[in-house]
């Protein structure tokens, strides 16, 4: 997985580059999570780009986040859980 932390509003250029880059490495299974200060419809567009996950300031449960995250990883490596349970 590749988390990205966008805080200055370039959002819209630096992370489809990424995931551009990420495909043209043959890696364009590796999940892309992104945060940070984004408007709804950005993050419609970056996931419609291919980012598995948009997180901004509202999502402030931690807990939830990393069951998120952790059932995204397990999901692209063709496992039930990673939680155990």
């Amino acid at each position: 997985m590749v988390g990205l932390s966008i805080l200055s509003g370039s959002h819209r250029e630096l992370i489809p580059s990424v995931i551009e880059a990420l495909h043209e490495a043959g890696a364009g299974d590796i999940p892309v999570v992104v945060g940070g200060i984004i408007p709804d419809v950005d993050a419609i567009q970056l996931r419609a780009a291919g980012v598995a996950a948009v997180y901004t300031p509202k999502d402030f449960d931690l807990n939830r986040m990393l069951r998120d995250i952790i059932a995204l990883v397990a999901e692209r490596n063709g496992v039930d859980s990673l939680l155990g349970a």
